[in-house]
């Protein structure tokens, strides 16, 4: 094997290994939303079903995301440059919301929870990791958040749509 194509497959090892584990830990999360979580709100925080087919929630999603989060994942969802390497601060640059990135590895549920409530150690990212990621939850509604996800969600190739919906699914499944 060349040496370069060697080097392509150990890179893409370390995705599809990073991905796992970021799901494995989404997938343990018990709290999704800012209140206290009961057994009950937690299950119905599971369920969350983003719908990315109402053409007036993503013309507001693209407006929300233009004003909100473009300054940090591009204009175009592209992410910041060398978004898989860390920056000099230890923290990770902001990753691309298109196919190329991994935002659509994540639940529904998960990806409210992470825009609603920034990235928390130990509850939507490993204990001890430290984001640049900001809560939403001050400056933007549930329906803005839902319509900037739904807006990011419209973008992704029908396959990567499905993988979404699959990962959605198996998120809201009873244990």
């Amino acid at each position: 094997m060349e040496e370069s194509n060697k080097s392509r497959w150990i890179v893409a090892c370390l995705l599809v290994v990073g991905a796992a584990a970021a799901t494995g830990i989404a997938l343990k999360t018990k709290r999704y939303l800012e209140a206290p979580v009961t057994q009950e709100s937690s299950a119905e925080a599971r369920q969350l079903r983003i719908d990315a087919t109402d053409p007036a929630r993503l013309v507001r999603g693209k407006q929300l995301y233009a004003q909100a989060c473009a300054s940090c994942h591009g204009a175009k969802l592209e992410g910041q440059p060398n978004w898989r390497e860390r920056l000099a601060n230890g923290r990770m640059p902001a990753p691309p919301h298109d196919a190329s990135g991994h935002t659509w590895h994540h639940a529904d549920a998960v990806l409210f929870a992470i825009t609603k409530n920034g990235l928390v150690a130990g509850v939507t990212a490993p204990k001890g990791y430290v984001s640049d990621m900001p809560a939403f939850r001050q400056s933007m509604s549930d329906d803005d958040i839902l319509a900037v996800l739904a807006y990011i969600k419209s973008t992704w190739p029908e396959k990567m749509a499905a993988a979404q919906r699959e990962a959605t699914d198996q998120y809201a499944s009873p244990r």
